[in-house]
């Protein structure tokens, strides 16, 4: 089974929920030269939308923000895993950790139209460095 699993930065950011916020936050960060792993956007309370930003660069991010006056929580680490979709491809991933009793307290994933797949894994932060050695992070 190929895949790739590497450590992310994320950072979180909670805006109105109205049309149109997340479009401008991400255009904010395109005009900011900012480059993304990967986004989330999810419901948080009745007003509000909480979105997820996992940059390329980190640094970047927040110094970018700084300038811009940008409010984000973070930088929290999380798990990234790429690689070639196949039947069970995450199973021995989550095996891993559970066997390291590590828990996960969230993921999410895709799978692209040429057969690969990206997956977020959330480890809580006192939890990430025993899920970064059991998954040689």
């Amino acid at each position: 089974m190929a895949y790739c699993i590497s450590r992310v930065d994320y950072f979180y950011t909670n805006v109105r929920d109205e049309p149109g916020e997340a479009y401008r936050l991400l255009k904010q960060l395109a005009a900011l030269r900012i480059s993304l792993t990967a986004f989330a956007a999810v419901p948080f309370g009745p007003d509000l939308t909480q979105l997820t930003l996992f940059p390329e660069d980190t640094p970047q991010l927040v110094e970018a923000a700084k300038r811009a006056n940008m409010k984000l929580d973070g930088p929290y680490p999380a798990i990234l895993v790429t690689g070639d979709d196949q039947l069970g491809a995450l199973a021995p991933i989550h095996e891993k950790l559970a066997q390291a009793h590590v828990n996960v307290y969230a993921s999410t994933g895709v799978v692209g139209a040429r057969g690969g797949f990206g997956y977020v894994i959330y480890i809580r932060p006192d939890q990430f460095p025993q899920a970064a050695a059991v998954l040689n992070v």
